[in-house]
């Protein structure tokens, strides 16, 4: 049986422990998510510049804790149009009505990243 992630939806912010590309270290950062299924979703406000997108996308296999749980995934960027839309539509969804910014530009620019969990 799968697990639910279902009672992860509503989080704050998970973190995300990528491999650095040039230590080889691990890093991770606080981060905005939005879930779909075993499908998690970024934004990231640096695009490729951002140092987190550049290790991900060098070493794909990543670590997501959410709340307390710890999760494997393999990061990506988004496969077509209709998934970047769906990435752009979940994640502002969940944090526009929370915050007190206008997060307009940020979820109509920033580059929406995934992570496929792999979940037993």
């Amino acid at each position: 049986m799968l697990l639910d992630l279902q009672p992860f939806t509503d989080a704050d912010f998970c973190y995300l422990t990528t491999i650095g590309r040039v230590t080889g270290r691990p890093h991770t950062i606080e981060i905005w998510f939005a879930l779909n299924g075993y499908t998690l979703y970024m934004l990231a406000g640096g695009r490729d510049r951002s140092d987190w997108v550049k290790n991900a996308l060098h070493s794909p296999e990543v670590q997501v804790k959410i709340n307390e749980t710890m999760f494997s995934g393999q990061a990506r960027l988004v496969k077509d149009t209709e998934e970047d839309a769906l990435a752009r539509k979940l994640v502002a969804g969940k944090y526009i009505p929370r915050s007190s910014d206008d997060l307009t530009d940020w979820s109509r620019t920033a580059l929406p990243v995934v992570v496929d969990l792999e979940v037993l």
